[in-house]
């Protein structure tokens, strides 16, 4: 891994305090950086999974990182669609290409994502910040409590498709911590066991995304933080009933850190990247 890379990681691990910091030091390095490759090399229709249930609303964590990635797909020419389960497909069906998913149970699931597969066609699938199923067959959130009645399946996209698939997580709970499954044993929450092909941690999950939208940046020489507001992304799901996960508040922050600190981790990967544009690494290093 390049000192780009290992820098961006340590900066969207700031702060943390629930296990991350830890688990990145089993994990192979470079997370970001390979994730950034998979949708570079994949280009097409991405499905992007996210909304974490909570209080009958969905947390900020998460829809706004994948409202991030989504403008900057869509800015580079991929045709993102969101694949949700109400309430938040119906929200973002307002505004962006939607899919949404009912909120049955996993069985009666199975028949409806094969047809979505069958007529997305997806290169490539994210999720961010989405639950994911624990080896009991149940979702959990971080306190432990069951959330499967209030959750979609997206799960099943990654099991039942063929195409790459990335996920974003900071708790041990999310869709591809079952990569990490055998690591997780100390952390206070029901793991979810569903894998993928690349999994992306962070202190929030949001973070994770811009870690690795700074990759693509660096990787395609353009800087594609320009696509984004979060400030803006983040009135529109406030304005549409979200809420804070940690804090369960309907205040504009994620995971408990107000917006200026996710706006630090911005400014921080944006300046790791300047640095990094002064002194070219060779193709063949990267």
């Amino acid at each position: 891994m390049d000192a780009l890379s290992h820098h961006i990681e340590k900066i969207v691990l700031q702060f943390n305090t629930r296990g991350m910091v830890p688990l990145s030091r089993k994990m192979a390095p470079g997370y970001c950086r390979r994730a950034a490759r998979l949708i570079h090399t994949n280009k097409g229709t991405v499905l992007i999974g996210t909304g974490f249930p909570v209080k009958g609303s969905f947390e900020t964590d998460g829809p706004i990182g994948a409202v991030a990635i989504y403008h900057v797909l869509d800015h580079l020419g991929y045709n993102p669609v969101f694949v949700c389960g109400p309430p938040l497909s119906r929200i973002f069906g307002n505004r962006f290409r939607s899919y949404e998913i009912p909120i049955l149970e996993w069985p009666d699931s199975v028949p409806v994502v094969k047809e979505a597969l069958h007529q997305l066609k997806p290169a490539l699938m994210l999720s961010v910040e989405r639950p994911g199923i624990t080896a009991d067959g149940r979702y959990c959130n971080m306190r432990g409590q069951d959330i499967s009645a209030f959750t979609a399946k997206f799960d099943l996209f990654f099991n039942l498709g063929t195409c790459p698939t990335i996920a974003f997580g900071d708790g041990g709970n999310e869709i591809g911590m079952g990569n990490v499954l055998h690591l997780l044993t100390d952390l206070p929450i029901k793991p979810s066991v569903t894998t993928c092909d690349e999994l992306v941690i962070a202190t929030v999950s949001n973070w994770g995304v811009y870690g690795v939208i700074a990759e693509l940046s660096d990787l395609l020489g353009q800087d594609l933080f320009t696509c984004f507001d979060p400030h803006a992304i983040v009135s529109y799901l406030m304005s549409n009933g979200s809420l804070d996960g940690v804090t369960t508040e309907a205040t504009p922050s994620e995971d408990g850190f107000p917006m200026a600190v996710g706006d630090q981790i911005i400014r921080q990967l944006k300046g790791a990247l300047s640095i990094s544009q002064e002194v070219p690494v060779p193709d063949q290093e990267r």
